[in-house]
Order: structure tokens, then sequence, then C-alpha cells
């Protein structure tokens, strides 16, 4: 693993994969029947913008694991950006949020489509609800359907259960202490859950399982746990609190985190090799003279 990492050229690569692979499945839902499509465009709008900082550690975690750079799995690394799309819908309709990086969020923007009906905000936050439902099927088609073999899918089917259980569970722990009395350990717990996890940790060991990571796989970083005093797991270096940015409530904090180096891949599986060569070499000694 050599080559400079150019953060600008994956985006784009996963950009591609997310145009093509959603624009297909958007026009299929429009091709039902004329009225889908306004839902079709909310599906291409909700991945239309991103850093795509997740898709980014899903493939660090299997370049660490030894794996070569390959298209199919900056595919399976895409999937993880329509988990996001799909949290995000569903966020924004809990929220009641009106805008996302700018834009009328999907249960606004869709209300054109029932402005004729009685009921129509209703009807729209409905079709919102929907739209994230479908993109958060669409992720796993995408995993799927990436290219990788059967095999290395199949090690990381367990993840996908255990990332979604997880999302949800931040979700309505959050909902669950929403205008209750301040508790900060209840905070963080939702703030772990609800977006550390899916953000770093569960992309990092999707992407580390299939390329023959083991159950903690090698991956230059240790396993993501909480910080000292409940706080949020950082992976390599703490993270940088920015504040504001397009699609951010005002006095909102949202965290930068870079994908772990080349370097601090290479050092992880070197050193896991001269352990196992080590203990090879252990195994192969004569025994020596009883004393």
């Amino acid at each position: 693993m050599t080559e400079k990492w150019d953060a600008s050229a994956f985006k784009a690569r996963v950009d591609t994969v997310l145009r093509g692979f959603v624009g297909a499945e958007a026009n299929r839902l429009a091709d039902i029947d004329a009225e889908l499509a306004p839902v079709a465009e909310q599906l291409e709008s909700a991945v239309a913008e991103g850093k795509r900082l997740r898709a980014a550690f899903c493939y660090w975690g299997w370049r660490a694991a030894g794996q070569p750079d390959s298209e199919a799995m900056v595919r399976a690394a895409a999937s993880m950006e329509l988990v996001h799309a799909a949290a995000i819908v569903h966020d924004d309709l809990i929220d009641d949020s009106p805008l996302r990086h700018g834009r009328p969020t999907a249960h606004l923007a869709l209300r054109s489509a029932v402005a004729h009906r009685p009921g129509a905000a209703r009807g729209a936050r409905s079709l919102a609800m929907l739209v994230g439902d479908l993109l958060m099927s669409l992720a796993g088609q995408l995993f799927a359907t990436s290219g990788l073999p059967a095999a290395y899918l199949g090690r990381a089917r367990p993840l996908w259960g255990t990332l979604a259980r997880e999302l949800i569970a931040g979700e309505c722990l959050e909902i669950l202490h929403t205008a209750g009395p301040p508790d900060t350990a209840a905070s963080l717990k939702v703030i772990r859950y609800k977006t550390a996890k899916y953000t770093v940790e569960h992309p990092l060991l999707i992407g580390g399982r299939p390329g023959g990571g083991r159950r903690r796989p090698v991956l230059g970083v240790p396993r993501l746990r909480p910080a000292a005093g409940g706080g949020v797991p950082a992976a390599r270096r703490p993270a940088r609190p920015v504040r504001g940015g397009a699609g951010h409530r005002q006095g909102e904090r949202r965290r930068r985190t870079r994908p772990p180096s080349h370097r601090a891949a290479r050092r992880g599986v070197a050193a896991g090799r001269r352990r196992a060569a080590r203990a090879d070499a252990r195994a192969a000694r004569p025994p020596g003279p009883r004393r």
C-alpha cells in the first residue's frame, strides 16, 4: 500500500457509484407509476451531498486487513452512505427539520406531491418515512451486489444486523430522553449509538471483516470504545470540533475525523504477521534437554 491517499478522488469514486446505483433504482420506481416521480427524486436528493466519511472508514477497514484497492470494495463502501442517507431522512422527520444542506428536507419537499389532498403535511411525512426505509433497503442491496465474493460478504452479514440495531437504539434513546432531566451519561450514550458507532466503528469493522480481519481486526487503531468518562470514541487522533456548516442547525457542533493512514494500516498488518511468524517458529523448535 504505497499509493498516496487522495480523499477527493475517493469521494468522486463513491459519488459515481451512488449516482449510478440510486439513479437506476429511482428510475425503476418512477416507471411503476408517474405519480411516484417526486418520491424517486427524493431518493436521488438524499445522496447528492456528503463528505463520504463512512465510506472511507469502510474502505480503510478493508485496506488495513491487507487487501488491495478494489472497485468492488468501493461499491461496498458506498453502501455505508446509503445507511447515512436513510438515517438523515428519518432524523429530519423526527426532528421536524426544515432544511438539510440548504435545501428543503424530504418531508417538506414532498408536500407538493400531496398538496391537492386533505392532510398534505401528514401524507408528506409518511412518504418521507418510506423514502428513508427504501434507502436502508438499498444499502443492503448495494453491499450484496458490490461484486465482492460471497464468502467475504457472508463474514460481514452479522455486522449489518448490529449496525441497524444500534443505530435504531440510539435514535430511540434520543426520543426517550428528549425533554427529560439533564443526564450527561445518557446524552453521551445517545451520541455514541446514534452517531459515533455507525460513522466510525461499524464501517471499519464491516470493511475489515470481509478483508480477513479477526473479530477484533488489526486496523492500525484499537477497537473503538467509549473514551474515559463516557465520551465519543475517536479514530487515531482526537476529532476537531467545527461549528456550523451547511446542513447543520445553528450552534450545532459536528466532528471531522480522518481515516487511518496507509502507514498506520501497514504497521498494524506487519505487527500481526510478525506475531504469527514468532508463534510458528516456537511451534517448530525442537524441545530442549530437561534440566
